[in-house]
């Protein structure tokens, strides 16, 4: 906002720290493109951060958030995890651990193969979504979920998105062909009937974790606080050893 919208600001601003995978690739874009206007430290991939908050933090809120929502037994059920990054990784250790026969998909082979090796069923979106009780997209991608995939899900599939904004599952698709069938169950919990089944949609399709719990444990939260903690002050104090590029945080801090 403020490269775009406040120019004037920016001779003020030694540089910026980022701790999300999303704001990092829109860091990478401008940086690409010649409009990253100020160092940026990359704070999400330090490993303190991406292998705890990412991994740990949806590892136990995941399940947390779904349960709270809906009350829902998880043990026995189909899940399927859309992705297989640190999040897609705790989220289908945080449903496996409920109970629940995990599914997973990924585009990404290196990663499909990780799954696998940890015992997950891999397979295509259009194959898991057919049988699963359960779906959480995590990739921070969009279209995970789109129409003919609610047009193919079992009766009363949960669904919902732990990544990144709400355009992994295609709300707007919902809205705009089955939105008159909509019925808030309860805060943050919405029931479409789609021809002659009931999808329940959590959060409106946003971060679950936060919409229907209260996010990550505080401990696991304060590595990634501290990051960016560590980062600002690297940034304030030697600034002029950065160009206008993004940087990883450096090893010692991250070890710091």
């Amino acid at each position: 906002m403020v490269f775009d919208k406040f120019p004037e600001l920016v001779e003020g601003i030694k540089g910026l720290s980022e701790e999300t995978t999303t704001g990092v690739h829109r860091l990478h874009e401008r940086e690409n493109n010649g409009t990253l206007v100020m160092p940026a430290i990359n704070v999400n991939d330090s490993v303190t951060k991406s292998k705890f908050d990412n991994k740990y933090g949806c590892r136990e809120s995941c399940v947390d958030s779904i349960r709270r929502a809906t009350d829902v037994m998880i043990s026995g059920k189909v899940a399927v995890v859309a992705g297989y990054g640190d999040v897609g990784k705790g989220s289908a250790q945080s449903l496996q651990a409920a109970g629940a026969r995990v599914i997973v998909t990924e585009i990404d082979p290196i990663c499909a193969l990780q799954a696998a090796m940890e015992g997950f069923e891999v397979k295509k979106m259009d194959d898991a979504v057919k049988e699963a009780d359960i779906i959480v997209t995590a990739t921070g991608n969009k279209d995970i979920i789109v129409g003919h995939h609610f047009e193919i899900m079992k009766d009363k599939a949960i669904v919902c998105n732990i990544g990144h904004f709400d355009n992994e599952i295609d709300v707007a698709w919902l809205n705009h062909n089955h939105g008159s069938t909509k019925v808030e169950i309860k805060p943050q919990v919405d029931q479409y009937t789609i021809y002659d089944k009931d999808i329940i949609l959590l959060a409106e399709g946003r971060l679950v974790n936060l919409g229907c719990a209260t996010g990550h444990p505080s401990f696991v939260m304060s590595n990634s606080f501290a990051n960016q903690t560590l980062a600002q002050i690297e940034l304030w104090l030697h600034s002029d050893n950065y160009e206008n590029k993004v940087y990883t945080l450096p090893k010692h801090l991250d070890e710091k």
